[in-house]
Protein backbone atom coordinates (compact mmCIF):
# COMPACT_ATOMS: atom_id res chain seq x y z
CA UNK A 1 0.00 0.00 0.00
CA UNK A 2 1.04 3.38 -0.94
CA UNK A 3 0.89 4.72 2.51
CA UNK A 4 4.09 2.09 3.79
CA UNK A 5 5.93 3.43 0.39
CA UNK A 6 9.54 4.48 1.89
CA UNK A 7 10.21 8.63 0.77
CA UNK A 8 13.83 8.95 0.78
CA UNK A 9 15.38 12.18 2.07
CA UNK A 10 19.30 12.41 1.40
CA UNK A 11 22.11 14.72 0.97
CA UNK A 12 23.02 15.68 -2.60
CA UNK A 13 26.03 12.90 -2.82
CA UNK A 14 27.02 9.44 -4.64
CA UNK A 15 27.48 8.33 -1.08
CA UNK A 16 25.49 10.23 1.43
CA UNK A 17 26.51 10.51 5.01
CA UNK A 18 22.94 10.88 5.87
CA UNK A 19 19.49 9.97 4.41
CA UNK A 20 15.59 9.72 5.92
CA UNK A 21 13.27 7.03 4.89
CA UNK A 22 9.68 8.83 5.96
CA UNK A 23 6.32 6.94 5.73
CA UNK A 24 3.40 8.51 4.84
CA UNK A 25 1.63 6.19 7.75
CA UNK A 26 2.11 8.38 10.63
CA UNK A 27 4.61 10.27 9.07
CA UNK A 28 7.13 7.92 10.55
CA UNK A 29 10.92 8.34 10.22
CA UNK A 30 11.10 4.43 9.39
CA UNK A 31 15.34 4.46 9.39
CA UNK A 32 18.04 7.31 9.47
CA UNK A 33 20.57 6.08 7.89
CA UNK A 34 24.26 7.06 9.14
CA UNK A 35 27.51 6.15 6.62
CA UNK A 36 30.81 6.28 8.96
CA UNK A 37 33.76 5.03 9.04
CA UNK A 38 32.76 3.00 5.72
CA UNK A 39 29.85 0.99 7.87
CA UNK A 40 25.87 2.17 7.79
CA UNK A 41 24.38 2.37 10.61
CA UNK A 42 20.50 2.84 10.90
CA UNK A 43 20.26 4.73 14.28
CA UNK A 44 16.64 4.56 15.13
CA UNK A 45 14.90 1.18 16.45
CA UNK A 46 11.68 0.28 14.85
CA UNK A 47 10.19 -3.25 12.49
CA UNK A 48 11.99 -3.92 8.81
CA UNK A 49 9.25 -4.30 7.24
CA UNK A 50 7.38 -1.15 7.08
CA UNK A 51 4.03 -2.39 7.17
CA UNK A 52 4.17 -3.49 10.55
CA UNK A 53 3.96 0.17 11.78
CA UNK A 54 0.69 -0.44 11.76
CA UNK A 55 0.97 -2.98 14.97
CA UNK A 56 4.13 -1.37 16.22
CA UNK A 57 2.60 1.53 17.90
CA UNK A 58 4.57 5.10 18.60
CA UNK A 59 7.65 3.93 17.26
CA UNK A 60 9.08 7.03 15.17
CA UNK A 61 5.83 8.61 13.94
CA UNK A 62 4.02 11.89 15.08
CA UNK A 63 2.44 11.87 18.02
CA UNK A 64 -0.50 14.24 18.14
CA UNK A 65 -3.28 15.88 18.36
CA UNK A 66 -1.79 15.93 22.06
CA UNK A 67 1.58 14.23 22.91
CA UNK A 68 1.23 12.42 26.26
CA UNK A 69 -1.33 11.96 28.53
CA UNK A 70 -4.47 13.63 29.59
CA UNK A 71 -7.34 12.51 31.96
CA UNK A 72 -10.13 11.11 30.22
CA UNK A 73 -13.41 12.87 30.15
CA UNK A 74 -14.65 15.95 28.62
CA UNK A 75 -12.41 18.89 28.98
CA UNK A 76 -13.47 23.03 28.36
CA UNK A 77 -10.99 25.74 27.20
CA UNK A 78 -10.60 29.25 26.54
CA UNK A 79 -8.50 31.43 25.00
CA UNK A 80 -8.59 34.85 23.40
CA UNK A 81 -12.32 34.73 24.50
CA UNK A 82 -12.97 31.54 22.47
CA UNK A 83 -14.74 28.65 24.04
CA UNK A 84 -14.56 25.08 23.12
CA UNK A 85 -14.93 21.26 24.91
CA UNK A 86 -13.08 18.32 23.85
CA UNK A 87 -13.68 14.97 25.09
CA UNK A 88 -10.44 12.80 25.44
CA UNK A 89 -10.79 9.26 24.50
CA UNK A 90 -9.64 6.24 26.94
CA UNK A 91 -7.01 4.25 25.08
CA UNK A 92 -4.35 3.28 27.67
CA UNK A 93 -6.41 2.75 30.58
CA UNK A 94 -10.02 4.19 31.73
CA UNK A 95 -8.04 7.33 33.34
CA UNK A 96 -5.38 8.12 30.70
CA UNK A 97 -5.43 8.85 26.75
CA UNK A 98 -2.85 8.43 25.38
CA UNK A 99 -1.01 10.17 22.69
CA UNK A 100 -4.40 11.87 20.60
CA UNK A 101 -6.58 9.14 21.64
CA UNK A 102 -7.25 5.36 19.96
CA UNK A 103 -6.26 6.68 16.38
CA UNK A 104 -4.23 9.39 16.63
CA UNK A 105 -2.00 11.01 13.63
CA UNK A 106 0.74 8.26 14.26
CA UNK A 107 -2.26 6.54 12.70
CA UNK A 108 -2.82 9.28 9.72
CA UNK A 109 -2.37 9.07 6.06
CA UNK A 110 0.28 12.07 5.55
CA UNK A 111 0.66 13.57 1.93
CA UNK A 112 3.62 14.89 0.75
CA UNK A 113 3.03 17.90 -0.99
CA UNK A 114 4.44 18.50 -4.50
CA UNK A 115 4.30 21.88 -5.21
CA UNK A 116 4.84 25.00 -3.69
CA UNK A 117 1.92 26.32 -4.79
CA UNK A 118 0.31 23.32 -2.52
CA UNK A 119 1.73 24.33 0.80
CA UNK A 120 -0.18 27.24 2.87
CA UNK A 121 1.92 27.25 6.63
CA UNK A 122 5.30 27.88 5.23
CA UNK A 123 5.44 31.66 3.41
CA UNK A 124 7.10 32.01 0.29
CA UNK A 125 10.47 33.61 2.16
CA UNK A 126 10.70 30.18 4.35
CA UNK A 127 9.92 28.03 1.25
CA UNK A 128 13.06 29.76 -0.50
CA UNK A 129 15.62 29.84 2.40
CA UNK A 130 14.85 25.43 2.53
CA UNK A 131 15.43 25.18 -1.09
CA UNK A 132 18.50 27.23 -0.24
CA UNK A 133 19.73 25.78 2.50
CA UNK A 134 18.37 21.86 1.46
CA UNK A 135 18.70 22.24 -1.93
CA UNK A 136 16.80 19.69 -4.66
CA UNK A 137 13.28 17.60 -4.38
CA UNK A 138 15.26 14.74 -2.73
CA UNK A 139 16.29 16.50 0.22
CA UNK A 140 13.56 17.39 1.87
CA UNK A 141 9.65 17.55 1.83
CA UNK A 142 6.49 18.85 3.14
CA UNK A 143 3.67 16.58 4.67
CA UNK A 144 0.02 17.42 5.08
CA UNK A 145 -2.66 15.93 7.35
CA UNK A 146 -6.42 17.42 8.07
CA UNK A 147 -8.25 16.54 11.52
CA UNK A 148 -11.58 17.35 11.50
CA UNK A 149 -13.69 18.67 14.28
CA UNK A 150 -14.51 15.77 16.53
CA UNK A 151 -11.84 13.52 15.41
CA UNK A 152 -11.02 11.38 18.79
CA UNK A 153 -13.42 13.85 20.33
CA UNK A 154 -11.15 16.89 19.77
CA UNK A 155 -12.40 20.26 18.89
CA UNK A 156 -11.65 22.01 15.45
CA UNK A 157 -10.88 21.50 12.52
CA UNK A 158 -6.91 21.01 12.26
CA UNK A 159 -4.24 21.73 9.03
CA UNK A 160 -1.26 20.65 9.71
CA UNK A 161 2.28 20.93 7.69
CA UNK A 162 4.95 19.21 8.54
CA UNK A 163 8.56 20.10 7.02
CA UNK A 164 10.95 17.41 7.25
CA UNK A 165 14.72 18.33 5.89
CA UNK A 166 18.17 17.05 5.68
CA UNK A 167 21.22 19.55 6.19
CA UNK A 168 24.72 19.43 5.46
CA UNK A 169 27.19 19.12 7.40
CA UNK A 170 28.63 22.48 8.78
CA UNK A 171 31.05 24.09 7.10
CA UNK A 172 34.16 24.49 9.29
CA UNK A 173 32.92 22.53 12.39
CA UNK A 174 34.82 19.29 11.47
CA UNK A 175 38.36 18.40 13.82
CA UNK A 176 40.83 16.30 14.46
CA UNK A 177 38.46 14.46 16.90
CA UNK A 178 34.84 15.22 15.02
CA UNK A 179 33.22 15.39 12.06
CA UNK A 180 29.41 16.48 11.45
CA UNK A 181 27.83 14.03 9.01
CA UNK A 182 24.75 16.23 8.23
CA UNK A 183 21.16 17.83 10.45
CA UNK A 184 17.74 16.35 10.39
CA UNK A 185 15.47 19.28 10.66
CA UNK A 186 11.54 18.95 11.45
CA UNK A 187 9.26 21.86 11.94
CA UNK A 188 5.57 21.79 12.74
CA UNK A 189 2.95 23.88 11.82
CA UNK A 190 -0.87 23.67 12.08
CA UNK A 191 -3.60 25.91 11.73
CA UNK A 192 -7.82 25.61 12.87
CA UNK A 193 -9.38 26.32 10.10
CA UNK A 194 -12.93 28.55 10.23
CA UNK A 195 -16.38 26.48 11.22
CA UNK A 196 -18.87 26.20 8.16
CA UNK A 197 -20.93 28.88 10.27
CA UNK A 198 -17.84 31.16 10.68
CA UNK A 199 -17.43 30.11 14.27
CA UNK A 200 -13.78 30.18 16.04
CA UNK A 201 -12.42 27.41 17.80
CA UNK A 202 -9.69 26.51 20.18
CA UNK A 203 -8.09 23.01 20.91
CA UNK A 204 -4.80 21.58 22.96
CA UNK A 205 -2.09 20.97 20.45
CA UNK A 206 1.13 18.99 20.89
CA UNK A 207 2.97 17.85 18.60
CA UNK A 208 6.36 16.14 18.57
CA UNK A 209 8.42 13.35 17.05
CA UNK A 210 8.70 10.02 18.54
CA UNK A 211 11.26 8.79 17.90
CA UNK A 212 13.45 6.10 19.58
CA UNK A 213 17.17 6.12 18.93
CA UNK A 214 20.29 3.51 19.08
CA UNK A 215 23.82 4.34 18.26
CA UNK A 216 25.16 1.19 19.12
CA UNK A 217 22.60 -1.42 17.62
CA UNK A 218 23.89 -1.68 14.06
CA UNK A 219 27.59 -2.61 15.64
CA UNK A 220 25.81 -6.06 15.97
CA UNK A 221 27.32 -7.26 18.98
CA UNK A 222 24.58 -8.63 21.45
CA UNK A 223 22.90 -7.01 24.39
CA UNK A 224 25.58 -4.57 24.93
CA UNK A 225 24.80 -2.98 21.60
CA UNK A 226 21.11 -3.29 22.08
CA UNK A 227 21.04 -1.16 25.21
CA UNK A 228 21.60 2.31 25.65
CA UNK A 229 22.23 2.33 28.95
CA UNK A 230 26.05 2.72 28.14
CA UNK A 231 25.04 5.90 25.76
CA UNK A 232 26.35 9.23 27.21
CA UNK A 233 23.51 11.62 28.19
CA UNK A 234 23.97 15.40 28.67
CA UNK A 235 20.75 17.24 29.37
CA UNK A 236 20.21 21.38 30.16
CA UNK A 237 17.15 20.65 31.97
CA UNK A 238 16.22 22.31 35.64
CA UNK A 239 12.37 20.68 36.75
CA UNK A 240 10.74 17.56 36.29
CA UNK A 241 7.14 16.78 36.30
CA UNK A 242 5.57 15.16 39.02
CA UNK A 243 3.70 12.16 37.84
CA UNK A 244 0.73 10.17 39.61
CA UNK A 245 0.96 6.64 39.69
CA UNK A 246 -0.96 6.22 36.43
CA UNK A 247 1.48 8.74 34.79
CA UNK A 248 -0.90 11.56 34.52
CA UNK A 249 0.66 14.76 35.33
CA UNK A 250 0.05 16.42 38.88
CA UNK A 251 1.55 20.08 37.54
CA UNK A 252 3.73 19.95 39.82
CA UNK A 253 7.03 19.95 38.70
CA UNK A 254 10.10 19.49 40.98
CA UNK A 255 13.81 20.80 40.33
CA UNK A 256 16.07 18.26 39.38
CA UNK A 257 18.59 17.47 42.06
CA UNK A 258 21.71 19.29 42.09
CA UNK A 259 20.72 21.32 39.70
CA UNK A 260 21.69 25.12 39.20
CA UNK A 261 18.36 27.02 38.36
CA UNK A 262 20.28 30.26 37.32
CA UNK A 263 22.49 29.05 34.67
CA UNK A 264 20.25 25.59 33.76
CA UNK A 265 21.35 22.14 35.37
CA UNK A 266 22.88 19.08 33.69
CA UNK A 267 21.08 16.81 33.53
CA UNK A 268 23.57 13.82 33.20
CA UNK A 269 26.82 16.01 32.87
CA UNK A 270 27.51 13.57 29.83
CA UNK A 271 27.42 10.49 32.11
CA UNK A 272 25.82 7.01 31.52
CA UNK A 273 22.47 6.44 30.90
CA UNK A 274 22.50 3.00 33.06
CA UNK A 275 24.11 5.03 36.05
CA UNK A 276 21.16 6.84 36.85
CA UNK A 277 18.33 4.36 35.85
CA UNK A 278 15.47 4.84 37.90
CA UNK A 279 13.65 1.58 38.66
CA UNK A 280 11.93 -0.14 34.99
CA UNK A 281 14.25 3.37 33.96
CA UNK A 282 13.27 6.31 32.86
CA UNK A 283 9.89 7.63 31.25
CA UNK A 284 10.14 11.16 32.45
CA UNK A 285 9.41 14.78 31.54
CA UNK A 286 11.81 17.91 31.75
CA UNK A 287 11.97 21.45 31.39
CA UNK A 288 14.43 22.95 29.20
CA UNK A 289 16.67 25.90 30.92
CA UNK A 290 18.51 27.68 27.67
CA UNK A 291 17.09 30.47 25.82
CA UNK A 292 16.09 30.28 22.46
CA UNK A 293 13.82 32.78 20.09
CA UNK A 294 11.71 30.86 17.85
CA UNK A 295 8.04 31.38 18.89
CA UNK A 296 5.49 28.63 19.66
CA UNK A 297 2.54 31.12 18.50
CA UNK A 298 2.82 33.30 14.86
CA UNK A 299 -0.07 35.00 14.94
CA UNK A 300 -1.95 35.51 10.98
CA UNK A 301 -2.02 39.06 11.44
CA UNK A 302 2.04 38.38 11.32
CA UNK A 303 1.86 35.20 8.81
CA UNK A 304 2.80 37.24 5.65
CA UNK A 305 4.94 36.16 2.92
CA UNK A 306 8.15 37.46 3.69
CA UNK A 307 7.93 36.38 7.40
CA UNK A 308 10.70 33.88 7.45
CA UNK A 309 10.97 32.01 10.95
CA UNK A 310 12.94 28.45 9.72
CA UNK A 311 16.29 30.51 8.53
CA UNK A 312 17.63 30.67 12.09
CA UNK A 313 16.24 27.07 12.57
CA UNK A 314 18.09 26.30 9.66
CA UNK A 315 21.13 28.28 10.01
CA UNK A 316 21.35 27.03 13.67
CA UNK A 317 24.80 27.66 15.28
CA UNK A 318 24.49 26.74 18.74
CA UNK A 319 27.65 27.38 21.36
CA UNK A 320 26.17 23.76 22.91
CA UNK A 321 23.22 21.65 22.33
CA UNK A 322 19.90 21.70 24.75
CA UNK A 323 20.68 17.59 24.70
CA UNK A 324 23.24 15.25 23.40
CA UNK A 325 23.02 11.77 23.39
CA UNK A 326 26.68 10.19 22.43
CA UNK A 327 28.12 6.60 22.18
CA UNK A 328 31.86 6.03 22.59
CA UNK A 329 31.78 2.29 21.45
CA UNK A 330 30.39 3.66 17.90
CA UNK A 331 31.76 7.04 18.08
CA UNK A 332 28.34 8.57 16.76
CA UNK A 333 26.19 11.09 18.57
CA UNK A 334 23.15 13.42 18.12
CA UNK A 335 23.08 17.04 19.21
CA UNK A 336 19.17 18.68 19.63
CA UNK A 337 17.87 21.50 19.70
CA UNK A 338 14.04 23.17 20.14
CA UNK A 339 12.42 26.32 20.64
CA UNK A 340 12.98 26.46 24.08
CA UNK A 341 12.55 29.31 26.34
CA UNK A 342 14.09 31.08 29.84
CA UNK A 343 11.97 29.02 32.72
CA UNK A 344 11.31 31.68 35.17
CA UNK A 345 9.74 30.81 38.18
CA UNK A 346 7.11 33.69 40.24
CA UNK A 347 6.80 32.69 43.82
CA UNK A 348 3.54 34.12 44.98
CA UNK A 349 4.17 34.08 49.06
CA UNK A 350 0.75 34.93 50.00
CA UNK A 351 -0.84 31.66 48.77
CA UNK A 352 2.51 29.52 48.79
CA UNK A 353 2.50 28.99 45.11
CA UNK A 354 4.89 28.70 42.79
CA UNK A 355 4.25 29.54 39.04
CA UNK A 356 6.24 28.46 36.41
CA UNK A 357 6.26 30.02 32.98
CA UNK A 358 6.68 26.55 31.25
CA UNK A 359 8.03 27.18 27.99
CA UNK A 360 9.44 23.76 26.36
CA UNK A 361 10.79 20.67 27.37
CA UNK A 362 11.62 17.23 26.49
CA UNK A 363 10.07 13.32 27.43
CA UNK A 364 12.80 11.15 27.65
CA UNK A 365 11.94 7.28 27.64
CA UNK A 366 14.04 4.56 27.40
CA UNK A 367 11.65 1.61 25.70
CA UNK A 368 11.19 0.07 29.16
CA UNK A 369 8.02 -1.99 27.77
CA UNK A 370 9.88 -3.47 24.80
CA UNK A 371 8.05 -6.07 23.65
CA UNK A 372 10.89 -8.67 23.15
CA UNK A 373 8.65 -11.14 21.26
CA UNK A 374 7.81 -8.04 18.25
CA UNK A 375 9.91 -7.25 15.21
CA UNK A 376 14.03 -5.77 14.88
CA UNK A 377 15.37 -4.37 12.01
CA UNK A 378 17.64 -6.79 10.23
CA UNK A 379 20.38 -4.42 10.21
CA UNK A 380 20.47 -4.57 14.54
CA UNK A 381 20.62 -8.21 14.63
CA UNK A 382 17.05 -9.03 14.09
CA UNK A 383 15.20 -11.57 12.24
CA UNK A 384 12.80 -9.06 10.79
CA UNK A 385 10.00 -11.18 11.32
CA UNK A 386 7.81 -11.13 14.74
CA UNK A 387 8.92 -13.29 17.83
CA UNK A 388 12.58 -11.91 18.02
CA UNK A 389 11.75 -7.95 19.26
CA UNK A 390 14.18 -5.05 21.46
CA UNK A 391 14.98 -5.81 24.51
CA UNK A 392 13.81 -3.27 27.22
CA UNK A 393 16.41 -0.25 27.74
CA UNK A 394 16.93 -0.62 23.89
CA UNK A 395 15.84 2.97 22.75
CA UNK A 396 16.01 6.58 24.12
CA UNK A 397 12.91 7.96 22.95
CA UNK A 398 13.55 12.06 23.04
CA UNK A 399 10.06 13.79 22.48
CA UNK A 400 10.30 17.59 22.13
CA UNK A 401 7.28 19.07 22.79
CA UNK A 402 5.38 21.25 24.84
CA UNK A 403 4.78 21.19 28.78
CA UNK A 404 2.32 17.98 30.04
CA UNK A 405 -1.96 18.61 30.01
CA UNK A 406 -0.45 21.99 30.53
CA UNK A 407 -4.13 23.75 29.74
CA UNK A 408 -5.47 21.61 33.36
CA UNK A 409 -3.00 23.78 35.66
CA UNK A 410 -2.68 27.20 36.67
CA UNK A 411 1.29 26.83 36.66
CA UNK A 412 1.30 26.54 32.57
CA UNK A 413 2.84 29.27 30.26
CA UNK A 414 0.31 32.09 28.78
CA UNK A 415 -0.26 29.85 25.93
CA UNK A 416 -1.40 26.63 27.79
CA UNK A 417 -0.63 24.36 25.11
CA UNK A 418 -3.67 25.89 23.22
CA UNK A 419 -3.90 26.87 19.61
CA UNK A 420 -7.12 29.33 19.08
CA UNK A 421 -7.99 30.55 15.36
CA UNK A 422 -6.21 33.33 14.08
CA UNK A 423 -2.81 31.52 15.48
CA UNK A 424 -0.17 29.30 13.93
CA UNK A 425 1.44 26.41 16.16
CA UNK A 426 4.75 26.27 15.50
CA UNK A 427 7.59 23.93 17.27
CA UNK A 428 10.62 22.51 15.90
CA UNK A 429 13.34 19.83 16.25
CA UNK A 430 16.96 19.51 14.83
CA UNK A 431 18.98 16.72 15.55
CA UNK A 432 22.59 17.38 14.23
CA UNK A 433 24.45 13.77 13.57
CA UNK A 434 28.15 13.50 14.46
CA UNK A 435 31.17 11.15 14.39
CA UNK A 436 33.64 11.50 17.08
CA UNK A 437 37.00 10.14 17.07
CA UNK A 438 36.88 6.68 19.51
CA UNK A 439 39.77 6.19 21.80
CA UNK A 440 40.37 2.36 22.50
CA UNK A 441 42.37 1.51 26.03
CA UNK A 442 43.91 -2.21 26.67
CA UNK A 443 46.26 -4.46 25.02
Amino acid sequence: MAEYKPILLSLPSLTPSLAVEVLPHGMTIHRIYVQADGKTHDIVIGPEAPEDHSVVKYTNTIIGRYANRVPVGTHTVEKDGITSQFTAITNESPQVSLHGGPKGFDFGIWERLSSSTDVTLFTPAELKSISTKSPGDSSWGIFRLVSEDGDQGYSGTLLMEVLIALLSPEEGRASGAERPLGSIVIVYRAKLQDSPDGSKQVTPINLTQHWGFNLDASLQEGEETLSVLNHKMDMKASHVAELLPNFLPSGKYDAVAGADNSSGAHLHLNKRIGDQFPGIGYDHYYLLSQPGDSPHRIPVSKFTPDLDEVTNILNQKRSEPVVQLSSEKSGLAVEFDTNRKDLRIDTWFELDLTYLTLEAGLMFYTNNHANTKGYRKKIHGGSGVKGDGYIAGSAAFIEFHEPLSAFLYPTSNSTDTLLASGEVYNNFVRADVLLRQVEHTGA
